[in-house]
């Protein structure tokens, strides 16, 4: 409730390949969903690259008919995906979408791409799992590999409908709208620094992430998962 994108659940679109098609493949559907489908303007879009990854900045050069201007290449911390020291693992991909300079927040107007966040914000990462690292720290090739890409709901959802703020979509409106009915305060008015409106994010975000996981099953207990529903329940 204290920042425009930050959530206790989000929804996560994607699209997987079990040693089918890889990289090309995933880069060029990715490229026609955001520009095509969404109709994303393309002078909005960057995207990064692992440093090493020669292969995925050329593809993506070829499949955005541009320059590397807007290809940025990132180290590990950020463009490299693994599920723990050990296993499968591999270089990403990461596309954002410029909301221009007039959403940046006070301090950040120096800061480099792409860590100004209140105007750069990445709604898709494609990973491409193409390695399996050892106890040594060893990467193998993989014999098939495999594509596994995670696109944020509300964050896509505020792009398409043309808001910096996560908070200020559809997706929200409607819960906002019932906490206002059921609790009779003054209506939600999006500021981020009014305690009652940061009331409305934490209730309508934690009402959500509640409502999903009872319906996935888990319920509210003294521990594990459970013990982090009580504690959101609480708090909202």
């Amino acid at each position: 409730g204290y920042t425009h994108r930050h959530h206790t659940f989000f929804e996560m679109l994607g699209n997987f390949s079990f040693g089918d098609y890889f990289k090309q493949d995933a880069i060029a559907y990715a490229w026609e969903l955001v520009t095509k489908v969404y109709g994303l303007p393309k002078d909005r879009l960057y995207v990064t690259v692992f440093e090493d990854d020669d292969e995925a900045e050329e593809l993506w050069r070829k499949v955005t008919g541009g320059g590397t201007d807007r290809i940025f290449r990132c180290a590990a911390k950020d463009n490299f995906w693994q599920m723990g020291d050990t296993g499968p693992c591999g270089p990403c991909s990461e596309i954002f979408y410029d909301f221009g300079p007039e959403s940046l927040e006070p301090g950040e107007q120096d800061a480099p791409f792409p860590t100004q966040i209140s105007r750069y914000v990445e709604i898709w990462n494609l990973v491409f799992m193409q390695f399996n690292r050892d106890q040594e720290g060893k990467l193998t090739p993989l014999p098939r590999p495999s594509i596994d890409t995670g696109m944020g709901l509300e964050r896509v959802v505020a792009v398409i409908q043309n808001q910096s703020r996560n908070y200020d979509t559809d997706l929200w409106t409607p819960l906002f709208d019932a906490i206002h009915n059921v609790t009779g305060a003054k209506p939600y008015g999006a500021s981020m620094g009014d305690k009652v409106d940061v009331a409305y994010r934490v209730i309508a975000d934690h009402i959500r992430c509640l409502t999903f996981a009872l319906t996935d099953g888990v319920v509210p207990s003294n521990d594990g998962r459970g013990y982090v529903l009580r504690r959101i329940l609480r708090r909202a």
